[in-house]
C-alpha cells in the first residue's frame, strides 16, 4: 500500500480523476467533496499528503481555512494547493498560510506526481540524516533533521517542511549568498522569483514573532539571499 494522500476537490468527476490517476502511480489516495468531510476524516488520522482546491462548494475560501487547520495541527504535514484560482494574491495567501507548494490545474498529472515526490523525498533526507549532520548549530540557531524541528534561542520555530529545508539550505553555510535559483533547485521547487520571496518573508516573519530582532536572514540585492 503507498503513501496515503487526500484530495480535497468539491468537483466531483474532477475528484474521481485525480484519485484514479494518483492510484496509478502507487498512492493510496482519497477524496473528500467538503472541508467538513476531510475535516472528520482527518480528526482520526491525518494523511501524508494534502492536495486542496481554494474554492469548496458553499465555502468560496474553503481551502484556505483547511489548510490553516491543518497547519495549526502540523508543521510538517506536506500541503498542496491544485487549483483554478492562479492569481498572485491567492499564490501568496496560499504560501502564507503555510502551504508547500501551489499548482495550476493545468498543471499536468505528471507534473503534479513529481512535486509530491519532491516533498517526500524531502521529508525523508531531511528525517534521516547521517549522525554528522543530524544537528545544525549555529549561534541561537539549532535544526533537528530527525525531528524537522528549528530552534531560536531555545524557541521552537513552527516551519513547514519547504521553510525547513530553506532555512537549512541558507544556514549549512552561513555568509554564503544562495540565488533563487540555487534555493529552488535545493528546495526541489519549480516556482518564479515571487514565490521564492514569499517563503523568506514568511520565514522571517516566523523568526521575529520568538524574537524581534531577528535578522539573521540577510538580503542581498540581484543576488539572493544569506544566513549572517
Amino acid at each position: 500500500m503507498g503513501r496515503v494522500v487526500a484530495i480535497v476537490e468539491d468537483e466531483p468527476l474532477i475528484r474521481a480523476n485525480y484519485v484514479e490517476a494518483l492510484n496509478r502511480f502507487g498512492y493510496d489516495a482519497r477524496g473528500y467533496g467538503s472541508r467538513r468531510e476531510a475535516m472528520q476524516a482527518f480528526d482520526s488520522r491525518l494523511p501524508e499528503l494534502v492536495i486542496i482546491d481554494i474554492g469548496l462548494g458553499d465555502e468560496p475560501e474553503g481551502g484556505f481555512e483547511l489548510c490553516r487547520a491543518l497547519r495549526a495541527r502540523s508543521a510538517t504535514l506536506p500541503l498542496i494547493f491544485l487549483t483554478a484560482r492562479d492569481s498572485d494574491f491567492d499564490v501568496i495567501s496560499g504560501l502564507r498560510l503555510g502551504a508547500d507548494d501551489y499548482l495550476s490545474k493545468d498543471t499536468s498529472l505528471h507534473q503534479l506526481a513529481a512535486r509530491m515526490a519532491a516533498l517526500f523525498r524531502r521529508l525523508e533526507s531531511l528525517g534521516a540524516p547521517s549522525m554528522a549532520e543530524h544537528l545544525v548549530s549555529h549561534g541561537p540557531l539549532k535544526l533537528d533533521l530527525a525531528r524537522l524541528q528549528a530552534q531560536w534561542q531555545g524557541q521552537e520555530i513552527p516551519l513547514t517542511v519547504t521553510e525547513f529545508w530553506m532555512v537549512h539550505t541558507l544556514a549549512r553555510v552561513p555568509g554564503h549568498v544562495k540565488s533563487r535559483d540555487q534555493l529552488m533547485r535545493d528546495a526541489e521547487l519549480v516556482v518564479d522569483d515571487a514565490t521564492i520571496t514569499s517563503h523568506i518573508k514568511r520565514i522571517r516573519k516566523k523568526f521575529l514573532a520568538s524574537d524581534p530582532g531577528f535578522n539573521a536572514i540577510d538580503t542581498v540585492h540581484g543576488a539572493g539571499y544569506r544566513w549572517s
